[in-house]
């Protein structure tokens, strides 16, 4: 697939110039979406992008791994994307905030117009009316480096808590360059 090869490529880069004591901003922070840096250009605002949530891969009963695909077009001018999307659960009053999924490196993406990335929502289905599951209606994003967010409807069921609701069985990609 040809984003294997521009991944290795752009995380061989990364690597190097990180190697070369380039001094930027990586982003490695602990934010889970707005907060982090781009140090190539400006951060792409959430206002000047279409966001297209889903088709999901949903998880059909309570045990069962689904997933959320995201993808994002640039609306506005040239932008930079880098690291992990910020991702809250809500149900009503409660909120839940979805990790980062533990393996890999981010790549700064720039957006041009038209241009699009994407990532991936992992969730497990928790049991409705479960002690540990959280009956999700919203799904909040928001960008690294970037402030502001949006609503999205959550229509996949309950997610189910690790230890409890407010600690998802779930995870976040960082994002990628989308196909053409």
């Amino acid at each position: 697939m040809r984003a294997i090869p521009l991944t290795v490529t752009a995380l061989a880069a990364a690597l190097l110039l990180t190697a070369c004591g380039s001094g930027g901003d990586t982003g490695s922070g602990s934010g889970s979406g707005s907060g982090e840096k781009n140090t190539d250009g400006t951060a792409c605002r959430i206002g000047e992008l279409a966001i297209q949530v889903g088709p999901a891969n949903a998880a059909p009963a309570a045990g069962d791994t689904g997933n959320v695909p995201v993808t994002v077009t640039n609306r506005g001018a040239r932008c930079t994307l880098e690291g992990f999307p910020g991702i809250t659960l809500s149900a009503g009053d409660a909120t839940a905030t979805v990790p980062r999924e533990g393996s890999g490196t981010p790549e700064r993406l720039t957006l041009a117009k038209n241009d699009t990335a994407a990532f991936t929502l992992t969730y497990v289905r928790g049991e409705k009316g479960g002690a540990k599951g959280l009956a999700v209606t919203t799904l909040r994003l928001s960008l690294p480096g970037a402030s502001g967010s949006r609503d999205f409807p959550w229509s996949y069921g309950p997610v189910q808590g690790k230890k409890s609701a407010g600690d998802p069985d779930a995870s976040v990609t960082a994002f990628q360059q989308a196909g053409d």
